[in-house]
């Protein structure tokens, strides 16, 4: 692992700069990684364009997604007391807050505790208490090692590969269900001068996801004065952060690129095409539409019943890229460019 340099001059809170290109390293909740992402030890996770036509594709060739079927704990306590199931609204409140907390936590000293509270709770001879150390334990290892280790849920090297290269300049970016707003953040780098909005309709996703994000932490993007590569921290973007229904929205046609990650799998076949349409309705003709979905695949599986108290608060699926690229094909869309990373699908497309 590289080791920071100090930079004469930089700011606490913007510890990096172009003369730290190249370096990766861990801090107690996240991996800050400024290495490039065309180098051949980082390649092998990267998949693009598998289909050559995507009229040609099937439902029966592809099957469906997989559906993650167990819930939380603290999803199925509150459909006892309200004897109703959770609601969309509710249930992502909850995964928001829930969510959140890991990415604060310092990993090294959280394992550190599990760890020292799985071997006192030998001493109890319990078994419902040592089964809920041990669960403890795991859930911290996995965390640090996809989201620290792997940095599978950022995962900037794997977000910038696939949007790199769109046609765009100084775009308008907006960003449905976007949480705390990170791959909007990684749009705006690599396409300098960009106006961002974000749209939530939870408040915590502004004031807190969003709100404390570190702004120590750097973007790689590129440099409009001299077309090489430039650090930038979250306080560089222009963005503006609107809590609301995505159905409430009056932009109109007035972005050059509508995201969403992870919004497409919490929606059944039949809401799927409402969910791709909102997409279409904000995009100016000829704007790029980006999807992302967690890949289908046992490590994801994995992840999600290791991890179903603090993820498993709505319904959820599992995609294939070819899966998700049928939903947006047959929706309207052309896909541009379509591929897979460590752990998300995404797509490009542009409304026919």
């Amino acid at each position: 692992m590289s080791k920071a340099k100090p930079v004469l001059g930089s700011r606490a809170k913007q510890p990096y700069s172009e003369q730290q290109l190249g370096l990766t390293e861990l801090k107690p909740s996240f991996r800050v990684d400024l290495r490039p992402h065309k180098d051949k030890a980082y390649e092998k996770f990267i998949r693009v364009n598998t289909v050559k036509d995507w009229s040609q594709l099937t439902w029966d060739r592809v099957g469906k997604p997989y559906e993650v079927r167990s819930m939380s704990e603290a999803r199925k306590k509150w459909e006892r007391e309200h004897a109703k199931p959770m609601d969309a609204k509710t249930s992502w409140q909850y995964f928001n807050k829930a969510f959140h907390e890991w990415f604060d936590k310092d990993m090294p000293a959280e394992i550190s505790g599990a760890q020292a509270a799985f071997l006192r709770s030998l001493a109890s001879f319990k078994p419902s208490e040592i089964s809920a150390a041990l669960g403890d334990v795991a859930r911290h290892h996995l965390w640090n090692y996809v989201h620290r280790i792997q940095d599978g849920v950022w995962d900037p090297r794997g977000k910038r590969s696939l949007f790199e290269g769109l046609n765009v300049e100084r775009p308008r970016i907006l960003f449905l269900g976007a949480a705390e707003g990170y791959e909007a953040m990684q749009l705006a780098a690599l396409y300098p001068g960009a106006e961002v909005v974000l749209v939530d309709y939870d408040e915590y996703c502004k004031t807190v996801r969003h709100g404390e994000f570190p702004d120590s932490y750097p973007f790689l993007g590129s440099s409009k004065e001299t077309g090489g590569t430039k650090v930038y921290y979250k306080p560089d973007f222009n963005i503006e952060y609107v809590v609301d229904d995505i159905r409430n929205l009056t932009f109109g046609k007035s972005f050059d690129i509508v995201l969403s990650v992870g919004l497409l799998e919490h929606f059944p076949d039949a809401y799927k095409p409402e969910a791709v349409d909102w997409h279409r309705k904000f995009l100016k003709d000829g704007g790029y539409a980006i999807f992302t979905t967690p890949r289908n695949q046992w490590k994801s599986r994995l992840f999600y019943v290791i991890m179903a108290d603090i993820m498993n608060h709505t319904y959820r699926e599992l995609m294939t890229v070819e899966q998700m690229g049928l939903y947006i094909y047959e929706n309207g869309f052309n896909i541009i460019r379509h591929g897979f990373i460590k752990a998300h699908n995404a797509v490009i497309a542009q409304a026919r």
